[in-house]
Formats: C-alpha cells, structure tokens, sequence
C-alpha cells in the first residue's frame, strides 16, 4: 500500500512541478506553438493563463498529499473520512480524465491527439487506479 501511494503521490507531485514551470515557460518544448500542440492540443492563442497553471499545480500538489497521507507515507492531517474521500475524488477525476477525455477531446491537434491516447490518458487511468486502491485499502 505504502508503495502505491508514494509511487502515485510522487508522480502527481511532479506533474504538479510540470504545471508550476509551464506558467512561465514551454520546457521542454522550443516555444509556445509547440508546447501548445504537445500538451494542450491547440493553438498558442488558447493557451491556459499563468494563474491556471498554478492553479492546477496547487491541486496537483493537494492530491499527492491527500494519496500520500492516505497511503501512510506522510503524516495524517484532519479527520480520516475527508482524507479517504478527498483520495476517492482524486482517483475519480484521474479515471474520468483517463477513460472519457479521449472521447471528448475531439477537437485538438493531431500530435496532441497521439500522445493523449499513448501516453496522457494512460498516465491519468493508472494514477486513477492507484489513488482508487489506496483510498479503498489505506490507513
């Protein structure tokens, strides 16, 4: 269980990091346009705002603690119930990021679409499977 949650934890962590970077810069793309095809699947027009970006790295960030905390490799905070439910929401959004977005995300750019259903939407299914287990069988 320890494993799965610091495994699950440590990637949503850096994936967090990846957010917080990309607020102000393409790494490790060249420049706008092709970060925005490879991770956003658009033009560089429609790219998200920095304060997004960090918006969604603080969450990034919320959900490692509450797997980690909830898998028993960090200390707990707050009552049980809220981390086994706030680990239950993160592996619903990962599942449903994971299974439904290919479906959805019609409209982006064709290599976005090939990295989403290669690596993307497997990436968030298997972190949605870990988090699941370890809200169900954690301490």
């Amino acid at each position: 269980m320890r494993t799965t949650a610091a495994a699950v934890a440590g990637t949503l962590a850096a994936i967090g990091g990846l957010h917080a970077v990309w607020a102000h810069s393409p790494w490790p793309c060249r420049d706008r346009a092709e970060f925005a095809d490879l991770v956003v699947g658009t033009g560089p027009d429609a790219l998200p705002s920095p304060a997004a970006c960090l918006g969604v790295a603080g969450l990034l960030g919320t959900a490692a603690y509450l797997v980690a905390a909830r898998g028993g490799t960090l200390p707990p905070t707050g009552p049980r119930w809220l981390r086994t439910a706030g680990t239950a929401g993160v592996a619903a959004v990962l599942l449903t990021r994971g299974l439904a977005a290919p479906l959805l995300l019609t409209d982006r750019t064709p290599r976005f679409t090939r990295l989403d259903r290669r690596l993307y939407a497997p990436l968030c299914t298997a972190l949605g499977t870990g988090a699941a287990v370890v809200a169900a069988r954690g301490r």
